[in-house]
Parts: C-alpha cells; structure tokens; sequence
C-alpha cells in the first residue's frame, strides 16, 4: 500500500513542477517603443509582444521590433522598456491603434 502512495506523491510532484515553470512563460513580454515614418514625416508610440528569446536585452528586442515594423515602412527609433502583462493596462490609452498591432 505504501509504494502506490509514493507513486501519487511524485507524479503530483511533478504535476505542481511543470506547472511551476510553465506559469513565467504565460506571462508574456512586451515592449514599448518610438517609431517614424518620413514623407510626410509622422511618428507613433507603439506596444508589442515579443518572443520570451527577443526579451533577454534591449538590443535584441530592437532586432526584432524594427524587422516587425518595416514591413509597413515604419523605422524603429527606439525601444523604451521591457515589461509582462502586468504593464500592458496603463500602456493602451497611449499606444492607440499601435497597441499589439505588430
């Protein structure tokens, strides 16, 4: 009887260890960044969600924001802050109609 319970234990274990480090990776990443376009000159404020691999620095975020960008002949000025979900809700007024568009 006793070695069926020592199978529950470590199979809920496990269970509570792959829910652990699932959960960080639900959180998301963001960044918040400047753009602009020329002829006529025009600028954004933009948010977008990066790839948890793109949140490791600013630089690599920047790779990635300004290859996202240019498809639409936007030029990345720069990347403001990295951020989880947690910062998303006071960015959306600001961001407009840039808000997880890229």
């Amino acid at each position: 009887m006793v070695f069926p319970m020592k199978q529950i234990l470590l199979s809920l274990t496990f269970a509570c260890a792959v829910a652990a480090v699932a959960a960080p990776a639900q959180a998301g990443c963001y960044a918040d960044y400047k753009a602009k376009r020329d002829d006529p000159l025009k600028l954004h404020y933009g948010v977008i969600e990066l790839p948890d691999t793109a949140c490791a620095n600013k630089a690599a975020a920047a790779r990635q924001v300004s290859a996202r960008l240019a498809t639409d002949g936007w030029v990345l000025l720069n990347v403001l802050s990295l951020f989880d979900a947690d910062g998303l809700e006071k960015r959306k007024q600001s961001a407009g109609q840039f808000f997880l568009r890229y």
